[in-house]
């Protein structure tokens, strides 16, 4: 198929971008990778007016750190952070997410910031923004300001994004010395969609826990930080027991919806699988 008719704007600068959004609104779509976007159009899911290329942009590019907090720009590709050495250094959590993001095609164009303002559940990033208590930079009319990524992903493809705005940066603060990341999931074949993963991030002291971020993704509207089984984990040595605990714990954190790929039942079996694999792989296999 081929995209409904749209007209065509090549952005020069950032406010003639909140120029067109304000005036068009709804009816108006932000081109950056394309990845999501364009399957849409051609689709005919998504029909805009008009469609509004950012990607001559430079101020929204560019991996910089300034006073221990990391700044990725919202153009910078998938494919430049999985070979930033900068990433690699203070932000690995991103490195290894990489890999299971569709194929290296689509990394070549696919965004951070793209990927991060349409929200998509099942998706990678958002969920390693919240797990490193990122802040997402927005831009808009009324000037600058920064969102938390907690408060930013508000429910299916729904971000506190207002009127006029886009997401301009992602901006995470170097962890301290003795943290670590992690990140696993479940898909049906390397590239596709995360039936169920899960990113994590905490401080390792031996084979206690400290600072715990469990975040998944894939099981429900947004990103879920699973509050009751890191509480189980915090502070404490992870034997078996408490990894038990933990995965028993999820039941109040994760309220899967079964879907075409695995019924609720499964998707909460898996998290706790995840648990123990993420786990793993901060501290070791428990005792």
């Amino acid at each position: 198929m081929k995209p409904a008719p749209f007209a065509y704007v090549k952005a020069a600068s950032l406010d003639q971008v909140f120029d067109l959004l304000t005036r068009h609104g709804d009816e108006a779509r932000v081109l950056a990778g394309g990845q999501s976007l364009i399957p849409t159009l051609n689709l005919r899911l998504s029909a805009p007016a008009v469609l509004i290329d950012i990607n001559g942009l430079d101020a929204l590019g560019g991996i910089a750190l300034e006073d221990g907090t990391l700044r990725i720009g919202a153009l910078t590709r998938q494919r430049t952070i999985e070979q930033s050495t900068e990433i690699a250094r203070h932000c690995p959590l991103l490195k290894l997410a990489m890999p299971y993001i569709a194929h290296p095609a689509i990394r070549n164009r696919g965004t951070i910031g793209g990927s991060i303002a349409l929200a998509d559940p099942a998706a990678e990033l958002p969920a390693c923004a919240v797990a490193l208590g990122a802040r997402i930079e927005l831009r808009g009319p009324e000037g600058p300001r920064l969102v938390d990524a907690t408060e930013f992903f508000r429910g299916l493809y729904e971000t506190d994004l207002r009127p006029g705005e886009v997401v301009s940066g992602v901006l995470i603060a170097q962890p301290a010395p003795g943290h670590r990341s992690a990140i696993a999931e479940f898909a049906r074949r390397h590239g596709d969609y995360a039936m169920i993963g899960l990113a994590a991030h905490a401080r390792v002291d031996g084979a206690a826990l400290g600072d715990v971020r469990l975040v998944f993704f894939g099981v429900g509207a947004k990103p879920i930080l699973a509050r009751a089984a890191g509480a189980v984990l915090e502070g404490r040595e992870v034997d078996r027991a408490r990894l038990q605990a933990a995965q028993a714990a999820l039941a109040e954190d994760l309220d899967p919806s079964a879907d075409l790929q695995a019924s609720a039942a499964t998707k909460l079996h898996l998290a706790g699988v995840l648990t123990t694999r993420i786990v793993d792989q901060l501290v070791g296999a428990p005792q």
